[in-house]
């Protein structure tokens, strides 16, 4: 119980505890004395996990239970359980969910985000049109540079639907730019309805899709969604059958 009491209280930095266990050699106060720690432990775990996810900005929260992966496609050596293991992210790699729309993409992106919250991770998500408008919003206000010092913070940073909206080329540019920053220092997931051929339509600027794209799938998993949607295959089966 020693070592476990003194592990408890490395985690809880608390310098004297065990030094007090120590002069009172009374097991059941022992005992006592660890499950409180074990207590404060797992409530503090719990607080930290809330308040990192709630800091992320999730949309909506979501989980894997009952997640359907049967139409993705992994690349070699890597599958569901291997990605929520989390060690791309320890290794500052990207992943890259392509498909079509309403194929679990975003469902994926959050749940793999609350894992790396529950693991202490620090994460945000943003529509990456919502993070375009914040940075040209910044920019424009001249505090650009200290939020992007804010993003340089995280571990994760999650841009969903890109290639839904098309950015004007300062727009383009201003997201470059944080990819840019996340480049082998942070780990990015992005979901695109659009193969990476078309992602000049989006940011305009050949030269920079091309530099934004390397930036991006070095280092990256990259996964192919399949299938039909799921909100149109659900909307569908509302729909009374004659």
């Amino acid at each position: 119980m020693r070592a476990d009491l003194t592990e408890l209280c490395r985690q809880l930095r608390l310098a004297h505890v065990v030094d007090y266990v120590a002069q009172h050699p009374d097991k059941e106060m022992g005992q006592w004395v660890e499950q409180l720690l074990l207590a404060e432990r797992d409530g503090r775990r719990r607080a930290k996990l809330g308040k990192l996810v709630q800091q992320a900005g999730f949309p909506h929260l979501k989980t894997f239970d009952g997640y359907v992966e049967n139409h993705i496609t992994y690349p070699e050596g890597s599958s569901l359980d291997r990605l929520r293991e989390m060690e791309w992210l320890e290794q500052r790699e990207n992943l890259l969910l392509m498909g079509a729309v309403g194929t679990g993409k975003t469902h994926m992106a959050t749940a793999l985000g609350i894992e790396a919250c529950r693991q202490g991770h620090a994460v945000q998500f943003y529509r990456a049109s919502d993070l375009v408008a914040v940075l040209q919003e910044k920019f424009a206000a001249g505090t650009l540079s200290r939020f992007r010092e804010k993003l340089k913070k995280l571990e994760l940073l999650i841009l969903d639907e890109v290639g839904y909206v098309p950015f004007s080329q300062s727009g383009s540019e201003l997201l470059f730019n944080v990819i840019a920053d996340c480049y082998e220092q942070q780990s990015v997931i992005v979901t695109s309805n659009l193969e990476f051929g078309q992602w000049t339509s989006i940011f305009g600027d050949t030269k920079l899709t091309s530099a934004l794209v390397d930036r991006l799938v070095h280092h990256a998993h990259i996964l192919s969604f399949t299938g039909d949607s799921f909100r149109l295959k659900q909307a569908m089966e509302r729909i009374p059958q004659i």
